[in-house]
């Protein structure tokens, strides 16, 4: 009497009858497709060696683009060096996936190169979107004029970041097609993420605020800024801080995380200067040569070679006529305005003195009465009071 084999007994991973089975049919389909199709098998390999040629030839001229110095630190470089990724298994996969069809392949040997081709073609696309990423990174760097070992360092890390991110995608997304469950894996690089995400969330912080400023580029190296209560010359920008010169002569160094917290002014890009005065002239001034002022002040600033953006009256003000002149110096060097509003201020006291027209101190006006009840009134000629009754008669 035969034995059955216990319940608990373990299944043999691999079914050695079955596999034999499939490898027999597939060379028993594969023998009959080349003897029933064998000119259109020619056929198709003949036009897959075409494409192939076709690829490599398209790879040579994506490296010849990086060796052109016209097209250096450009786009093309960019285009060229992503074309000249392409790999061979995904060339002779592409060639394949595109005549199969044609040759009549069996359903074994058409699911078998569908599967090496998604292979590959997975894998070949987190290249190209690698090299992509990366190349617009550096091309950005290079128009900026980004340099130093700060920037070096960056690049590796974005280097190393991407290509994890990127490949591990590609990792998944070929077991999916295996039929793997990668419900586990997915969730497990999520949790993995987050982990080393907030571990290291100030140095994330300060590399994504670097690459905001290289792909936004609000400043550059040698731009000169006004940032918060400081002043000064961008001398370095790296993986973590951004390094000023003051104008007073010390080195500021700020984190790239809060330096895009704040109000940034780049006074390099500005194609102006504006200064502005605020001029009082006396109450006693004529009405006529007051109406005058204004024209007055514009003569003298365009003498000088600036553009009047306001001269106007502003308000009455406790002791003058308070008029405002706003002018702009063209250009942004501050060594070519101070001088110009020096020489402004100097013709504008040397009109206003041959006009006659004065900028008074701040005074005031006081009224008396004498002990009669009369007003004394503010002259500068001396009024004598008499006081009747008085001692000293």
């Amino acid at each position: 009497m035969s034995k059955s084999p216990p319940a608990n007994a373990q299944e043999p991973i691999f079914d050695a009858a079955a596999l034999q089975s499939q490898t027999h049919g597939l060379i028993a389909a594969s023998t009959e497709w080349l003897r029933e199709h064998w000119l259109q098998i020619l056929v198709a390999f003949a036009i897959g060696t075409v494409i192939v040629l076709v690829l490599h030839a398209l790879r040579r001229v994506g490296a010849k683009l990086c060796d052109r110095p016209h097209w250096a630190a450009g786009w093309g470089v960019v285009l060229g060096r992503t074309v000249s990724r392409t790999g061979n298994i995904f060339i002779v996969m592409l060639a394949a996936k595109l005549v199969v069809g044609y040759a009549g392949a069996p359903v074994q040997v058409e699911s078998t190169v569908h599967f090496l081709f998604t292979i590959a073609a997975v894998f070949q696309a987190a290249l190209w979107a690698r090299e992509l990423i990366l190349g617009s990174i550096e091309h950005r760097t290079s128009a900026a004029n980004y340099q130093g070992e700060a920037l070096l360092s960056a690049m590796g890390l974005i280097r190393l970041l991407v290509t994890f991110a990127l490949f591990a995608i590609a990792l998944v997304v070929v077991l999916d097609n295996l039929g793997v469950n990668v419900t586990g894996l997915v969730a497990g690089l999520g949790v993995g993420g987050i982990a080393i995400g907030l571990a290291a969330q100030g140095i994330f912080a300060d590399l994504f605020a670097a690459l905001a400023i290289i792909f936004d580029r609000p400043f550059r190296r040698g731009d000169k800024v006004n940032y918060d209560q400081t002043s000064g010359v961008i001398e370095g920008i790296g993986l973590k801080s951004t390094r000023i010169r003051a104008y007073t002569g010390e080195l500021r160094i700020i984190s790239n995380r809060q330096l895009l917290d704040k109000e940034i002014q780049n006074i390099t890009v500005r194609d102006h200067i504006r200064i502005g005065f605020t001029i009082g002239v006396a109450y006693e001034t004529p009405p006529d040569l007051l109406e005058r002022v204004p024209a007055i002040l514009r003569e003298i600033v365009e003498a000088e070679g600036g553009t009047v953006a306001r001269a106007g009256f502003e308000t009455f003000g406790a002791s003058s006529i308070d008029l405002s002149l706003l002018f702009d110096v063209p250009g942004d060097d501050w060594n070519k305005a101070h001088p110009m509003r020096d020489r402004i201020v100097v013709a504008i006291m040397r009109r206003f003195a041959k006009e006659g027209i004065s900028i008074p101190y701040p005074t005031q006006t006081t009224y008396t009465a004498a002990p009669d009840g009369r007003i004394i009134m503010p002259y500068p000629e001396v009024q004598p009071v008499h006081v009747e009754n008085s001692p000293d008669r």
